[in-house]
């Protein structure tokens, strides 16, 4: 089975990148793409808090440190999400070995379609390296100055390290004055923006329900957007139902 490890990246924290991670996953499940989602935030995890996943016993951590296999660490969400989290424990901290942490690429290399890794936020030695081994990059920013310019850093070191940036995702998108239109990111970026994903109150809410907007409220703004993200990474349309209302509206031109 061929492998597609796709490192979900940003230049700073806050921008949404856990957010677009298991939202990329349940969209990518919805498309029946068998998908391992994997906490790659080794010192500052929220994956698992996203998803609701209890004090698994057996984490990433686990397994760079030899204490476990990866199948043991592997979390079957209710959603039939794939998860490898990562421990939240302070203990957790010692003995990170990132030699070790590269290893883990390779483990999940022929065992499912699509990896996506939640990296770290900004340049440290965990983003490095889910970056080098990831087989492509998605960089993830708000559309402000200052993330914008944090995430060209990432998209600089990407280009350094030979990997492949499969497009930028603008999240928390307002339509205020301030911020960057789409085609000015691209122009600082050099690379195409594949997603613009509204501020919508449903995500805040999906979070505190420990699931997937593209669950909790797959009507929603967010959700639409994320779904399209996800169609456009696989190149696979993902075919809806209509509601009536959809279709009322469709037919009185709304």
């Amino acid at each position: 089975m061929k492998t597609r490890i796709i490192g979900v990246v940003s230049g700073k924290g806050g921008v949404g990148k856990t957010t677009t991670v298991s939202n990329l996953g349940a969209a990518m499940s919805l498309l029946r793409k068998n998908t391992i989602l994997v906490d790659g935030n080794l010192t500052t995890p929220n994956l698992s808090l996203h998803l609701g996943i209890p004090f698994y016993p057996y984490t990433i951590h686990e397994v760079i440190q030899g204490r476990a296999e990866i199948e043991d660490a592997i979390f079957y969400h209710r959603s039939g999400l794939k998860i490898l989290p990562a421990s939240i424990s302070l203990s957790a901290l010692k003995d990170i070995n990132l030699r070790r942490f590269e290893e883990i690429f390779r483990m999940l290399k022929g065992r499912t379609e699509y990896v996506l890794v939640d990296s770290s936020p900004g340049l440290g030695k965990e983003t490095q390296s889910v970056i080098e081994h990831s087989d492509e990059v998605l960089v993830v920013l708000n559309p402000e100055l200052p993330a914008i310019t944090d995430a060209l850093k990432v998209v600089k070191l990407a280009e350094s390290l030979g990997t492949e940036i499969t497009g930028v995702v603008v999240n928390k998108v307002r339509n205020d004055p301030h911020e960057l239109k789409t085609e000015e990111i691209e122009e600082i970026l050099d690379y195409p923006v594949i997603g613009v994903v509204p501020e919508d109150k449903n995500v805040h809410i999906s979070i505190l329900k420990k699931t997937p907007i593209v669950f909790s409220h797959p009507r929603s703004k967010a959700a639409r957007k994320f779904k399209e993200i996800a169609s456009t990474i696989t190149g696979e349309k993902l075919k809806e139902r209509k509601s009536l209302l959809d279709v009322l509206l469709e037919l009185f031109g709304r």
